[in-house]
């Protein structure tokens, strides 16, 4: 067996037929695997351990935007993925998050079974509103914890009911979450959203069954 680093590149050639095979056979079992280069022997040797699979040991951020590729498309808040949250219906995440800019019940209710841009749109059209606003009964300050608790929640519920949406979350296995956009949110930033996102896929990840259909989810006090 022949070695030349080149660059950045350790390079094993072989010269029999049994090296060949022997590199062939790694390449088809283990040919998208990590390895850690170390001595032994006394550094007589060099020893290459396998880490595992390279989307284990080194995992990708992925970006969950508008534009992420399809099999991930349900996580976004923008996707269609109707729920049901204290037996108020919504069309998506965003249609529910937009909604809360309004104050009157039929533009909430209006907007709350919105999806996609046409959600976004919606809460872009909503009128000034102050730095509160009210749900459930409570005064919540926009932008704040308990703002994005109500976030939390509606993800909650929507990962509990939606079954093509908890099937993409758990796609994700434990690859980073992340929600870079162009303008990130000032009352949900995109730190915070990925954060959820990650929190719910370890609670499912911890045995929530594929079956589970959970048709209302209700808000903690």
């Amino acid at each position: 067996m022949k070695i030349q680093i080149q660059h950045v590149t350790i390079c094993l050639s072989p010269e029999t037929d049994d090296e060949r095979s022997i590199c062939a056979t790694i390449m088809q079992t283990r040919g998208h695997d990590v390895f850690s280069l170390r001595t032994s022997g006394s550094e007589k040797h060099l020893c290459l351990d396998d880490l595992g699979a390279r989307e284990s040991v080194c995992p990708v951020p992925l970006n969950i935007t508008r534009s992420v590729e399809a099999t991930y498309a349900p996580i976004s808040n923008l996707a269609a993925t109707p729920f049901v949250l204290d037996d108020e219906r919504y069309g998506s995440v965003e249609g529910f998050w937009q909604s809360l800019k309004f104050t009157d019940s039929i533009d909430r209710v209006r907007v709350g079974a919105l999806a996609g841009g046409e959600a976004k749109k919606a809460g872009d059209s909503a009128p000034p509103t102050g730095i509160t606003f009210e749900h459930g009964g409570r005064t919540i300050v926009r932008g704040t914890w308990n703002h994005w608790e109500l976030m939390r929640v509606a993800c909650e519920a929507k990962f509990a009911q939606d079954r093509r949406a908890r099937k993409a979350l758990l796609a994700t296995g434990n690859r980073p979450l992340t929600h870079r956009v162009p303008k990130d949110s000032r009352t949900i930033p995109g730190v915070i959203m990925a954060d959820i996102w990650m929190k719910l896929r370890a609670h499912l990840q911890s045995g929530l069954p594929d079956g589970h259909d959970a048709r209302t989810v209700t808000q903690t006090p």
